[in-house]
């Protein structure tokens, strides 16, 4: 339990907890794959908020500073016990030598099961505890006593499935306002379209402002994600295309029912030069940080200025706005869209913007081309058959095909390969070629 000297935790302001926390977290928090500022020293730290979620676990709202680029504000989630047991050596994230946790072992809450099945139980039972709330569908009972169990592999948040029928997603690098990850799917439940799991729970804070900080969703345990599927078809020989076919319907059966739940913006003859500014803008920004794409940067802009001449003839609508083969799953013959939470680079109400759902199969497309380069040799002709069958299962549920989009669909790919390439040398420099290569054969169709 959390013990100090003479103080409850529930009574320690943010400058106490950062007299012992600040060391601890400065160290901690680059090692984490959901911390965006890596390769940046932590220059500023405070701490926003603090909750007493239960005896000995702390809920956390910490901002960051580092110098070169805007400050980021984090969710944690911590334990703090004089003793731990040697299960939750693996969560030590150190131990205080100042300040009122002096002594005592911090540690990552997440990775106990008993402060996980906690937090489960505050979800099932609606309610608030500081300025934190916590919500659930009418509709829904959850059971209580489901053992929880923490997924690896995520880059951007934390998830924690409860006895393979719930996941919860908690979101790690927090923003003003709703997530479209708990935005959207609300949205769609009350709906005809069955392809996106309808959120059970959630919780939000009020403090500073109002931020949604995670969202307890079915767990499909008989699924498997749309990357898996394409790697293992990589890996066998087999065709992939009558599963992409169904993907594309899938994809415009989602971008139909979110047409019907928000706003639409009519055909805008200028957009297209908006769109191109900010493409051509941030190719120039990734471009002073990576050299390698400087010999592309000409050409890459006739991609854009292509786009901007001719204009948007389409309506733009809320999309799924990150949409790859990693965020699909296929469960039996039926494929579900996860994930709407968007770039979580780009700012939230950017993400929350009405678009064209050709941005969505542009990453679609390139997810295919990522899934091919990790076959060896690399088979083109997969690729084009996946590309292909997506778009026309894609325009035989939409009826209009992304393919007649040509200028659009090909600058949302060169976009797209131009994030994916920045991305790639700040987290996983051996893949940085897959992009790269995309962005040369672009810039040679430009």
């Amino acid at each position: 339990m959390l013990q100090t000297a003479s103080q409850s935790p529930s009574s320690l302001s943010p400058p106490q907890l950062l007299t012992s926390l600040a060391g601890l977290l400065r160290a901690w928090l680059p090692g984490q794959r959901w911390f965006a500022g890596k390769g940046r020293p932590v220059t500023d730290l405070s701490v926003m908020s603090s909750t007493e979620l239960h005896p000995g676990c702390l809920h956390l709202l910490i901002r960051t500073g580092h110098t070169g680029r805007p400050d980021d504000c984090y969710q944690l989630i911590l334990g703090v016990r004089e003793h731990l047991p040697a299960r939750l050596h693996h969560a030590v994230i150190g131990r205080p030598d100042a300040g009122p946790l002096a002594g005592l072992t911090v540690y990552d809450a997440l990775l106990d099961p008993w402060s996980a099945g906690l937090l489960l139980e505050r979800l099932r039972v609606p309610g608030a505890t500081g300025p934190l709330r916590f919500e659930r569908d009418a509709r829904s009972v959850v059971p209580e006593g489901l053992p929880p169990r923490l997924l690896d592999g995520e880059q951007s948040n934390t998830s924690l499935v409860y006895g393979d029928a719930y996941i919860l997603k908690l979101f790690r690098r927090i923003q003003y306002g709703i997530n479209p990850d708990l935005e959207v799917p609300r949205a769609l439940a009350g709906g005809d379209c069955t392809r996106v799991p309808a959120p059970v729970a959630w919780f939000w804070t009020t403090e500073p402002r109002k931020m949604t900080l995670g969202v307890l969703q079915p767990f499909l345990r008989e699924a498997t994600d749309g990357w898996t599927l394409a790697l293992r078809s990589l890996a066998s020989g087999a065709d992939f295309a009558d599963e992409s076919f169904e993907l594309g319907r899938a994809t415009a059966e989602v971008h139909l029912a979110l047409a019907g739940a928000f706003p639409t913006e009519p055909p805008d003859p200028h957009g297209g030069a908006r769109l191109a500014a900010a493409m051509t803008g941030r190719l120039e920004t990734a471009a002073r940080q990576l050299p390698g794409l400087v010999p592309y940067v000409s050409r890459l802009r006739a991609a854009y200025a292509a786009v901007a001449a001719r204009g948007l003839s389409r309506p733009a609508q809320r999309i799924h706005g990150d949409l790859h083969l990693g965020q699909v799953l296929r469960a039996g013959e039926r494929w579900f869209v996860i994930d709407f939470e968007g770039e979580p680079a780009r700012p939230l109400a950017e993400r929350r913007n009405a678009q064209t759902p050709v941005r969505d199969v542009a990453g679609m497309l390139r997810s295919f081309d990522y899934a091919a380069h990790t076959h060896h040799p690399r088979r083109s002709s997969w690729v084009r058959r996946c590309r292909e069958a997506y778009c026309a299962g894609y325009a035989a549920e939409a009826r209009w095909d992304p393919r007649t989009e040509t200028e659009l669909l090909r600058a949302y790919q060169t976009d797209r390969a131009v994030y994916e390439a920045l991305y790639e040398a700040r987290h996983r420099p051996d893949w940085l070629p897959v992009p790269m290569a995309a962005i040369a054969r672009l810039a040679e169709e430009s």
